[in-house]
């Protein structure tokens, strides 16, 4: 087993549905949101991307691995728990089989839906939708390029019927995206600093080239032919700054899409930054016109209550529903 029973008792508390050796699934407020709302209320992947919010699939194959140890990030780490792990690598012979990730990831989001059956407020239809998820978010926790199959994952929620399916990655691990045996749908890259200095200080990487490595993903963003986001997770007084800098990783990567992001006290980085400490939608606002300004991107939406603004070149983002 490569994740600790300490680190996996944390997870059950906090909402998380373990899968097999090293996944998790957890249902995401957004989902709850929409459910109770019947649709009125959703996330920000429904309103740029058309993406029904009530059937999407939160989950991670890789709990409690990443080869960084962001200040805003919420997981577990072991000087957290007291316990070590080995958090860079997943080794494959300890790697479970990605068909078996997705059939165990459906099996535990229902479990998690089951409990709105009871709920007035939610309609029957929209619940019966949401139990056969048509989206896939490999963005939970942790680092997904660390899971050794993560392309043959990809391909296994293609398979199971899935229409969508987009990964989230630190860009740390560059050999693993440029050997992916098939794309996501839509990859996003977390580049949280415009510079080498604030990277070291935001990202806090476990490895010593991380900066290296990150600049080496954004020129391998070119050769996707799938839609790629650069995702601006901020907080003042950190990495809110050189939006110069952050304009030179759009132009190295000629990403389809800028999201800058509030990044939230939440989880264990309530230990590092507090609530009075976080960007609220106007600081984000803000900073996105910045950055506007010098990358010759331009601002298509924005969602205040996620705290996010959308930029492209394009004229209006693609609808992928």
């Amino acid at each position: 087993m490569s994740v600790p029973e300490e680190l996996r008792s944390v997870y059950r508390r906090q909402g998380y549905h373990l899968v097999g050796a090293h996944s998790a699934v957890k249902t995401c407020h957004w989902v709850r949101k929409s459910l109770n709302t019947r649709g009125e209320e959703h996330c920000y992947k429904q309103r740029f991307y058309g993406i029904p919010c009530h059937r999407c699939l939160q989950m991670t194959p890789s709990l409690g691995h990443c080869n960084q140890s962001c200040v805003f990030c919420w997981r577990a780490t072991p000087e957290h728990l007291g316990v070590h792990w080995e958090q860079t690598r997943i080794p494959e012979h300890l790697a479970d089989d990605p068909n078996t990730i997705v059939e165990g990831s459906l099996q535990a989001h229902r479990k998690a839906m089951s409990g709105f059956g009871g709920n007035p407020n939610v309609s029957k239809e929209m619940l019966s939708d949401a139990m056969n998820p048509v989206h896939a978010a490999i963005s939970l926790e942790g680092e997904p390029t660390i899971y050794p199959h993560l392309g043959e994952l990809v391909q296994a929620y293609y398979d199971h019927g899935y229409k969508s399916v987009f990964i989230v990655t630190n860009g740390l691990n560059p050999e693993a995206l440029a050997n992916l045996s098939t794309e996501p749908t839509q990859l996003y890259v977390s580049a949280c600093a415009p510079d080498e200095e604030t990277y070291a200080r935001t990202c806090r990487p476990l490895i010593p080239d991380g900066w290296e490595r990150l600049n080496e993903t954004m020129e391998l963003l070119r050769s996707f032919s799938c839609p790629t986001v650069l995702r601006h997770t901020l907080v003042p007084k950190l990495n809110i700054v050189n939006p110069a800098g952050y304009a030179k990783l759009a132009e190295l990567s000629d990403a389809t899409y800028l999201e800058p992001k509030a990044a939230k006290s939440v989880g264990y980085a309530r230990q590092r930054f507090a609530y009075d400490e976080m960007a609220w939608h106007e600081d984000i606002r803000t900073f996105a016109e910045q950055l506007a300004a010098a990358s010759g991107y331009s601002i298509l939406d924005e969602q205040p209550q996620s705290s996010i603004v959308l930029l492209s070149k394009l004229k209006e983002p693609k609808k992928l529903y």
